[in-house]
C-alpha cells in the first residue's frame, strides 16, 4: 500500500478506491496554497515547476482531472475525516464510559 494511503478503501463506480491519509492531503493543500502564493509574488521555474508537480499528486490522491476538482475533493476528503474522527472519539468516549461506570472528561 502507498505511503499516503492509510488503509481505507471506499467505492467509488463499483471500483474500490485507496483513501489518501488526510495528514498528506493536508500537507500538500498547504504545500500548493504556498507554492501559488510565491508564485504570484515572484515567478520562478522552479516554483513553477514544484506547483505543477504538487497539482499532478493533488490530482492522483484524488482521482480527479484538474487542479480545482483535486482541491474540491481533498477539502471534501478532510471535512469528512474530520466528521469521522469525531464519531471514533466519542465512539471510544462511549466505550471507555462502559468500562469503568465513570464519565470521562472530553
Amino acid at each position: 500500500m502507498p505511503d499516503w494511503a492509510h488503509g481505507s478503501k471506499i467505492e467509488r463506480e463499483g471500483l474500490a478506491v485507496l483513501v489518501p491519509d488526510p495528514k498528506v492531503v493536508r500537507g500538500l493543500l498547504t504545500r500548493y496554497a504556498s507554492l501559488r502564493i510565491a508564485l504570484a509574488e515572484r515567478e520562478t521555474p522552479e516554483g513553477a515547476r514544484e506547483l505543477e508537480d504538487v497539482s499532478y499528486t493533488l490530482c492522483v490522491m484524488t482521482g480527479t482531472r484538474t487542479v480545482d476538482e483535486a482541491v474540491q475533493a481533498a477539502d471534501a476528503l478532510l471535512v469528512a475525516g474530520a466528521g469521522k474522527e469525531t464519531v471514533q472519539q466519542a465512539e471510544t468516549v462511549q466505550q471507555t464510559e462502559g468500562e469503568s461506570g465513570l464519565p470521562v472528561p472530553v
